[in-house]
């Protein structure tokens, strides 16, 4: 029940009973609960890693929009997985097609967003992968709740990013169960997954004698120039080649939990300064200013909103009363702008044009001025200073401008 009913509850009845069946936000008891922490930008192919190390894995793959549902079932059809989609777009007919083929197992994984998967009831679901996790904490427990059902047990999975650790802490807490801090694995633990698998599906294979019986004396024939050990060889190599040559130079995706030295810090920061150097910015103007009540994390926080875009670097920002002008790296110049135009403040739609640069170099002149993602421990500034357009302003306008700290 939601805060606000039970507080007007309390307001106006006179003495209310609770009906509650089962605890109150408490996980399911057969759950194992682990996440598994990666940058951003290697989300999806933690999830192919986590889908590819389980074999037999008949699960739920929750997403936070129908965009980014989308466009992870499109990913994984186009890389060979056996996944669809499940969101408000699809018709009542596609929404039934869809859900009769995962309850009949024809389907593998089903990428769907909460508010679409409400009704689904589906058994014998193996894990519930929580590819972004969901604002409201009790939503977690209706998505983990999804397995573990009749006295089976099931596995709630949740990949995350380093700034979103605390929120895992606060799920222990609500749902009174521990997270494991799971390993993504690497290429080799999952071809040995893998090959096992199959190594088992061949040792378990029923065999039709009637059916098979008038291929037998070709087969026979065929191989016979085989030894029992090349011939083992070659039909486990059928499909384990294929998982071996796609993970043959696969990167270590996890991110550690544990916070560095300060000298390890200094490092990374030294490069990432020459990186921003060298960086080209494209310049966008968006009709929100100070007047609005922005500032300069506040108008981050339009960009680095989508998850697509939150490792977007980030340049200088001029906030003005009305207006501001912010650049952002020139390689997500589109992405960012169809994102912008999509926004929205007070129900009213963003004017967001792209402008002309500066009229210094694109290139940077100073390493401190970017800003990476959202949420960092770093100070903001505002500065007087003129339009760039060149008609002179008040010098009450105002300029922002981020550092990031490290």
């Amino acid at each position: 029940m939601p805060k606000e009913v039970s507080r007007i509850a309390a307001t106006y009845m006179s003495s209310p009973h609770r009906i509650v069946v089962g605890k109150q936000n408490a996980g399911a008891e057969n759950v194992k609960h682990l996440y598994f922490m990666v940058n951003a930008k290697d989300r999806y192919l933690a999830l192919k890693r986590l889908v590819d190390v389980y074999p037999g894995i008949y699960a739920i793959v929750f997403c936070r929009t129908r965009r980014e549902t989308k466009e992870v079932a499109d990913k994984l059809m186009q890389d060979g997985y056996n996944a669809d989609a499940l969101h408000g777009d699809l018709s009542q007919a596609q929404r039934e097609y869809v859900m009769t083929r995962f309850r009949h197992r024809n389907l593998q994984v089903l990428v769907a967003t909460d508010v679409a998967a409400r009704g689904l009831d589906v058994d014998d679901l193996t894990h519930v992968i929580n590819y972004q996790l969901p604002d409201d904490p009790e939503v977690y427990v209706h998505r983990s709740g999804r397995t573990g059902r009749a006295g089976k047990s099931g596995i709630s999975l949740a990949i995350i990013h380093s700034r979103e650790q605390h929120r895992i802490r606060k799920l222990e807490k609500m749902i009174q169960k521990t997270f494991e801090h799971g390993m993504v694995p690497n290429g080799q633990q999952v071809c040995e997954k893998q090959l096992f698998h199959l190594v088992d599906r061949m040792e378990h294979t029923q065999v039709d004698e009637e059916q098979i019986a008038g291929y037998l004396d070709v087969i026979y024939k065929k191989l016979s120039w085989l030894s029992r050990e090349d011939l083992i060889k070659r039909f486990v190599s059928v499909e384990f080649n294929r998982f071996l040559e796609y993970y043959s130079d696969a990167k270590d995706l996890n991110v550690s939990t544990k916070k560095k030295d300060k000298r390890d810090k200094d490092e990374p920061r030294q490069q990432g300064k020459k990186n921003r150097k060298e960086m080209d910015y494209a310049r966008f103007f968006i009709s929100l200013g100070t007047k609005n009540g922005m500032n300069p994390r506040k108008v981050m926080r339009f960009i680095t909103s989508n998850p697509q875009l939150k490792e977007v670097e980030i340049g200088d920002i001029e906030l003005f009363g009305k207006f501001c002008f912010i650049e952002v790296d020139a390689a997500y110049e589109a992405q960012v702008h169809e994102h912008l135009l999509q926004q929205k403040y007070d129900g009213l739609p963003l004017r967001v044009e792209l402008t002309e640069a500066k009229r210094q170099s694109k290139k940077r002149q100073s390493s401190n001025k970017g800003y990476k993602g959202r949420d960092r421990q770093g100070g903001s500034r505002q500065k007087s200073k003129g339009s760039r357009f060149g008609d002179k302003r008040s010098n009450n306008q105002t300029k922002g401008r981020s550092r990031s700290r490290r």
